[in-house]
């Protein structure tokens, strides 16, 4: 609201008035006078009912926060093309990747650590690998990305991929000028409670308070769930994942819903993670990977076979640990896989050897799993449909040839 303004206008009206009063008892001035007096008087009545209208609604926007992170645009976005995402990268030398900064396991960053560390930060560190040569993956400036702003980064040009926990759904792959690359990991949504809560099942949280963060799918999914299912709860958006786990500590939210893999990092970082527990049953399905702007068909590709050297990899089992031993390999799978074999690297507007780039430099998809969030870790999470098919998982490597 322009306070200038709605000062202008009520400075405005009290004088009109005044003049109308003074109109009244004036002999010498005329009906017609008097009528004009009255119609601009009318006029600027409506114009500062509708100022007033205005203020009002920015008034509660700004109560709500509103005016803490951009809206994202959601528009259909017609084909394009002309992008040159990948040119630009490797005219900067460097990769901006859009991530999570406080999901242990997937984003999070700990300066005692060296900086950014998890599942998606490293996809992101691959990606530069492959588009940048042989130390390309620490040539990746991080973005710290909230729910809300994410989209908008990737929309404005400000980061050149996002991998920051993002779900696959139709409106957001066809609203929002972007595109969503194969799946790196499947999800659920769950429900994080305390132990004393009583709580055992979804069902059980009539005339609670379940707390989220906006700007994504799991604020709409939990809205969708329990009205479903004919239950009253109470859902509070938060814009601050740091606060939303504090309150949810402090008891001003009765439960805690997020994707189960960012739930369990969540649950790492309270006082007390024993004296919480995440339901069992999922409340939503969620396929989470890279997302690129629509358009720029060489730059999606680019990304997707990133992901897809990651998966063949395991599928050839050649690893970090392997993979300078394999570069010897008469197996022409492999040869391909590490551009042994002249070609493949070339039809993406890469090095032939991008791939052994990533497996170098980063891993397979087994070596970041197990590394950020397999048993191993604190996560301690089994691979379960993030297995490839043959070990009973979802993940299907697509042919390197």
């Amino acid at each position: 609201m322009n306070i200038r303004l709605h000062k202008f206008v009520v400075l405005g009206l009290l004088a009109l008035l005044l003049t109308a009063c003074a109109a009244r008892n004036d002999d010498q001035v005329s009906s017609a006078d008097y009528r004009d007096l009255q119609a601009r008087y009318n006029l600027l009545q409506a114009d500062y009912d509708d100022v007033m209208t205005q203020f009002e609604r920015i008034n509660t926007d700004f109560k709500r926060g509103e005016f803490l992170e951009p809206v994202t645009q959601k528009e259909p976005v017609l084909f394009h093309i002309g992008d040159k995402t990948l040119q630009i990268v490797q005219e900067r030398g460097r990769l901006s990747c859009g991530v999570n900064a406080n999901v242990p396991g997937f984003g999070f960053l700990n300066p005692a650590q060296g900086g950014y560390r998890g599942f998606d930060v490293d996809f992101c560190r691959a990606i530069g690998a492959a588009t940048l040569g042989s130390r390309g993956a620490t040539k990746v400036d991080f973005s710290p990305q909230t729910g809300r702003s994410r989209f908008v980064a990737l929309q404005a040009g400000e980061i050149d991929v996002l991998i920051r926990n993002t779900t696959l759904t139709l409106t957001r792959d066809t609203e929002l000028g972007l595109d969503f690359v194969t799946t790196t990991f499947y999800d659920g949504q769950g429900l994080l409670v305390s132990n004393n809560s009583g709580v055992r099942r979804l069902d059980e949280m009539e005339e609670r308070t379940i707390c989220v963060a906006e700007g994504t799918t799991s604020e709409d999914n939990v809205v969708i769930f329990y009205e479903n299912a004919n239950i009253s709860v109470r859902v509070v958006p938060y814009a601050d994942m740091e606060v939303l786990r504090q309150d949810y500590q402090d008891g001003v939210c009765d439960g805690f819903t997020a994707d189960k893999s960012a739930l369990i990092g969540q649950q790492l970082l309270l006082s007390d993670p024993a004296a919480h527990r995440i339901l069992p049953d999922d409340i939503s399905r969620e396929p989470l990977g890279p997302v690129v702007r629509h358009g720029d068909n060489n730059w999606r590709d680019v990304v997707e076979w990133v992901v897809q050297c990651t998966l063949n990899a395991e599928y050839l089992g050649v690893s970090k640990d392997n993979v300078e031993e394999l570069l010897d390999s008469e197996d022409i799978q492999i040869k391909r896989l590490l551009g042994t074999e002249s070609g493949l690297g070339k039809k993406l507007g890469l090095a032939d050897d991008f791939c052994y780039q990533v497996i170098r430099q980063v891993g397979n998809y087994a070596d970041i799993y197990d590394k950020n969030v397999g048993i191993a870790t604190d996560l301690n999470l089994p691979r379960s449909l993030n297995a490839l098919f043959r070990d009973g998982g979802v993940l299907y490597p697509m042919p390197f040839k």
